[in-house]
């Protein structure tokens, strides 16, 4: 992937199990999400209320990106998932799909997100704040 190649970012109902289980592989994010449980990660695209995909405009459209987030479309949206296939890191991905979240949000309403710490800095240079007073119960399995 290069820098010319054309990016599409959608809002995406439907989309395969198959496809999100490989986007999170190939970003990294495999090592830290249920990749081997399909049942688990269909129930975590079901519960998603809003799915972005960034897909590049080539024949068969392959997925390069995702955000998978829940929101109430009025106050608040908690991204849970940004991922990005590594060959399409640092060429601007990842910040398309945010600025596609808040252009599909509109200005009323809060991005929310928990970052890995290897992808904080990239969060700040995109102009997030950190939030100082976040809680967190992990989960047991």
């Amino acid at each position: 992937m290069s820098e010319s190649s054309h990016v599409l970012y959608a809002r995406e109902t439907a989309l395969g199990v198959g496809e999100f289980r490989r986007v999170l592989v190939d970003s990294g994010l495999g090592e830290i999400r249920p990749v081997d449980d399909t049942a688990r990660l269909q129930a975590m695209l079901s519960g998603a209320n809003l799915v972005l995909t960034a897909r590049l405009d080539i024949e068969g459209k392959p997925l390069i990106g995702i955000i998978r987030a829940m929101t109430d479309f009025s106050w608040v949206c908690y991204i849970s998932d940004l991922a990005v296939s590594q060959a399409a890191q640092g060429l601007g991905v990842g910040k398309g799909l945010i600025d596609e979240a808040r252009r599909q949000l509109g200005p009323s309403v809060a991005i929310s997100l928990v970052s890995v710490p290897d992808a904080a800095g990239f969060y700040e240079r995109i102009g997030m704040k950190r939030m100082p007073d976040a809680f967190w119960f992990s989960r047991e399995r």
